[in-house]
């Protein structure tokens, strides 16, 4: 659905599909009430956002079930082309072995150098998109 000249409203299916094909999405979440936006490289699996990190800000809203947000896109600088999905769900630790297993087997690397040790499993409970449209 076309919201106004040049922007179409994504359905959820394809949504979550563009979200399973991206590699770096940026999660936001609240330090000390601020908003603050980190880098991630990610995976989907089983329908959640799931990345690794170390302690710092990223695990210790997981560690409190804090609801934040995920964003992904991808932008053609030169046709000016693009996509945004946005996700919103609860952040939470996995210990899971078996879960944890998954990840790996999904191919998830830390881009940055050092030790990674925890899972952090984001559960969307709302995701929507937008994709930039241009008439022919």
């Amino acid at each position: 659905m076309i919201v106004d000249d040049g922007l179409e409203v994504l359905t959820e299916t394809e949504a979550r599909q563009l979200l399973a094909s991206g590699d770096v999405g940026r999660v936001g979440i609240s330090v000390g009430a601020l908003p603050a936006i980190f880098p991630v490289n990610y995976r989907v699996v089983d329908g959640a956002i799931v990345f690794r990190t170390a302690p710092g800000s990223k695990l210790s809203a997981a560690v409190a079930n804090a609801v934040v947000a995920f964003e992904v896109d991808d932008f053609g600088v030169y046709d000016r082309t693009g996509w945004s999905v946005l996700a919103v769900g609860q952040a939470e630790v996995v210990t899971d072995p078996d879960f944890i297993a998954a990840v790996d087997a999904a191919g998830l690397r830390p881009f940055a150098d050092g030790v990674r040790p925890a899972v952090v499993r984001i559960t969307p409970t709302l995701i929507s998109g937008r994709r930039l449209v241009h008439p022919s």
